[in-house]
């Protein structure tokens, strides 16, 4: 299978996986929720699954990956909040931890640009 074929399913992949995790191991994520949002971090966790989930099927999918493509960029956008205050909230974690957490900071930037590429090269196109 070439790349280009290859490249939407594994995002899909990695989106499903994420969103599974999200229902497995909740507490890891709601404690990364910003405060700033209403509701209990529980709902939002959960509903972050849910739609990581929704873009893994949407992304695999031939017909929807160029729209659920684009919205799985905005996806990674829209968490980097979340990220930034795992990165705050770990400073005083051990050095493995921390390097951990600051480094999913810089991730996103290649994270959406591989969403935005299978957009781009995604069918569904009107």
């Amino acid at each position: 299978m070439p790349r280009s074929q290859r490249s939407p399913l594994l995002l899909a992949g990695l989106l499903a996986a994420a969103g599974v995790t999200h229902f497995i191991a909740p507490r890891t994520f709601d404690a990364i929720v910003p405060r700033a949002l209403p509701g209990t971090p529980r709902t939002w966790t959960y509903a972050s699954g849910a739609a990581e989930i929704a873009l893994a099927a949407g992304v695999a999918l031939p017909r929807t990956r160029r729209v659920a493509a684009l919205a799985t960029a905005g996806f990674f956008v829209g968490v980097f909040p979340a990220n930034v205050k795992m990165a705050v909230d770990w400073r005083n974690r051990p050095a493995a931890l921390r390097a951990g957490a600051i480094g999913r900071l810089p991730l996103q930037v290649p994270l959406v640009l591989w969403a935005r590429s299978v957009a781009k090269n995604g069918e569904g196109r009107s």
